[in-house]
Formats: structure tokens, C-alpha cells, sequence
């Protein structure tokens, strides 16, 4: 069941935002599968998709708050990335499904949990990898925190669920 959308976009009855993230034949490595460096291109897109206000004429989720560019006073900073990868990603037509969800709402930061997994119109199902990032807002003139806004937290309050616990050898 959808409980908000937008052309591609969805929050669904899971609590999750599902985005459909497109390969590109460039995303692979001569292992015939998406580089690992890659994966982290492919979660910022995501992330991009979810989070930053769509230009004029263009939908995007109702979590699509953040403002761009220098001239919003506030930059994200990513302080903090971790990837678990659990399955190579073949190159593939179908988009993958990167579902996200916030693990914590702090006072400047936010920690965003990821899955990405195949499209659920493919044939075969796959958890490709499990990724978090804390993300951390700053003022641009001063590089110091800025606090999360009352908005902010109204559009991804609906989005908080149990933060991925990752794998440590």
C-alpha cells in the first residue's frame, strides 16, 4: 500500500522510501559487476532523489525538503559512511530498488539507512547491500552544525525506524 508518491518515488506501507535507481554500463568494474565505489555514487543519488527539493516542473517525495547550492546558507556534510556488501550487483535493465529509512533524527545530523535490493518487478529477489551515513547540516559562511528544522523533522519524523546494526569482525 502507498502512503505517499511521486512519479518514482514512494513511501510505502513499510515505512520505507523506495527509490528506483538506474545502472549504468559505467558502474561496473572488470569483475562484470558494480565497483564498490560505485555503490556509494549510486546511495548519493538516492540520497539526492529523497532529500533535496526538485527543480520546477519535476516530483519528488515529500522528504524532498533540503534546499542546494550555497546560497541556502546550510551545506550537508557526510561525516560518516559504512557499506556491508552482500551480493555482487550484475548489470541489469531493471532499476534498483534502494530503500531508505532514517536510523536516528539528532540535533544536527541525520542517519540514513539504506538497502538496496532488486527491482520487486524482477524475477529473482536480492539484498545486494546494507549501507548507513550520517549526515550532519552546516552553516556555509561558519562550518558550524545548524539544528534540524521543526520541518524537517515533521517531513522525515514518519520515515525513523530501527537503525541497521552492521556486521564487525
Amino acid at each position: 500500500m502507498t502512503m505517499s508518491t511521486s512519479s518514482s518515488e514512494r513511501v510505502l506501507a513499510d515505512g520505507r522510501l523506495h527509490v528506483p535507481i538506474q545502472l549504468r554500463w559505467g558502474d561496473l568494474d572488470a569483475f562484470n559487476h558494480v565497483n564498490n565505489t560505485a555503490m556509494l555514487k549510486l546511495l548519493e543519488e538516492a540520497r539526492v532523489r529523497a532529500f533535496w527539493k526538485p527543480a520546477p516542473g519535476e516530483s519528488a517525495p515529500e522528504t524532498a525538503i533540503l534546499d542546494s547550492g550555497l546560497s541556502s546558507g546550510v551545506l550537508t556534510l557526510i561525516s560518516r559512511q559504512e557499506i556491508e556488501y552482500l551480493a555482487p550487483v550484475p548489470y541489469q535493465r531493471h532499476p534498483l530498488d534502494i530503500q531508505m529509512w532514517f536510523g536516528k533524527l539528532g540535533g544536527s545530523s541525520v542517519e540514513i539507512c539504506y538497502e538496496v535490493r532488486t527491482d520487486p518487478a524482477a524475477e529473482q529477489q536480492a539484498l545486494y547491500a546494507r549501507a548507513t551515513t550520517v549526515m550532519v547540516l552546516v552553516d556555509a559562511a561558519s562550518g558550524s552544525p545548524v539544528r534540524l528544522t521543526p520541518p524537517m523533522r515533521a517531513s522525515w519524523t514518519p520515515l525513523v525506524g530501527e537503525p541497521l546494526q552492521h556486521r564487525h569482525r
